[in-house]
């Protein structure tokens, strides 16, 4: 066989969004571009890698089996990547992150601070939903990410950076608005703009109020915290966002926080990366640096609370059984 990495970069992006059009996006190639490596590798495996049914098309066995090899390929590549800048130092090397879209909020900071200390680091950063970070994570295609709560499912090394707060927010009108103590129940003759499902501030929020059994009433489902920031200035309901991400508009007084009782909903901020990823000397640098600084620099609170191993995890969950 005479495959190319091009050609196995090439499947893996067509394989992971079961989509030419998709790939060719993720790529920066044209379609034509990205079904010419596809056939090229098919010919050399003498196979079909996929099948279409309709409009989607899907992996046969083979192009499963082709799916996974990638993907070890891929891991080795990148292993080999970490050990040759690991032999060059901390002061060159590449750092593949991704934050959650609500941590863009004070990433920025934090990266600037740690790119003038190592001005040789090539920096790739992607900002996404949670649901794309747990996709980046399980596919290696990062070094780690920042984000909230990690899956508990999921065999993953995280460590609390600061603490993350979530508040509810009402334009500076409203008439709950400087009233002290607001009791829970208080909330059920709201509205509320919610995020989309998956989010994770809204799976927050949804547990928060199971848990106390308050019913809200949601209107809009917003797939931003931007938009649920101008929602809610425009007197379309209340949101529940954390603090990062509404600095800015309770400095201008365009917004403020409800004194809500049980409130603020205390959550972290984690650096996560996958269990027994070897990670360069560059990672290991942003990683400390993380853990040792990022709250102090932020003007936040430390926090150090540790994430179980999965094992830890699953035993725990036998005996709350």
């Amino acid at each position: 066989m005479n495959i190319t990495l091009r050609q196995l970069k090439v499947f893996a992006a067509v394989a992971r969004n079961l989509s030419f059009t998709r790939a060719a996006e993720e790529l920066c190639l044209t379609q034509p571009a990205v079904s010419m490596q596809v056939k090229q590798l098919e010919t050399q495996l003498e196979g079909s890698l996929f099948e279409q049914l309709g409009k989607k098309i899907y992996l046969t066995e083979a192009g499963e089996e082709v799916y996974q090899y990638s993907r070890l390929i891929t891991q080795q590549l990148d292993e080999l990547q970490t050990v040759l800048q690991n032999l060059r130092g901390v002061g060159h090397g590449r750092l593949r992150i991704a934050v959650a879209s609500t941590a863009n909020y004070f990433v920025p900071t934090l990266l600037g601070t740690f790119c003038r200390r190592f001005p040789d680091v090539t920096v790739s950063l992607d900002i996404t939903n949670r649901e794309e970070l747990l996709r980046q994570l399980a596919d290696n295609d990062v070094d780690m990410v920042i984000m909230g709560q990690p899956p508990a499912e999921m065999d993953l090394e995280a460590s609390a950076i600061m603490e993350n707060p979530l508040v509810i927010v009402a334009p500076p009108d409203h008439p709950l608005a400087g009233q002290q103590q607001i009791p829970l129940s208080r909330l059920e003759k709201e509205t509320f703009l919610v995020r989309e499902p998956g989010s994770g501030t809204r799976m927050a929020m949804e547990r928060f109020f199971n848990e106390y059994n308050i019913r809200i009433t949601t209107g809009m489902e917003v797939g931003s915290n931007e938009a649920i920031k101008q929602s809610v200035q425009a007197g379309l309901g209340l949101g529940l966002l954390s603090r990062d991400t509404v600095q800015m508009e309770l400095e201008l007084g365009r917004l403020v926080i409800l004194d809500v009782q049980e409130f603020p909903i205390l959550r972290h901020w984690y650096v996560v990366y996958r269990r027994g990823k070897r990670l360069s000397s560059v990672s290991e640098s942003f990683k400390t640096f993380l853990l040792t600084e990022a709250a102090h620099l932020l003007g936040r609170q430390r926090s150090d609370v540790e994430f179980p191993p999965a094992n830890t995890r699953q035993s725990r969950a036998r005996r709350r059984a």
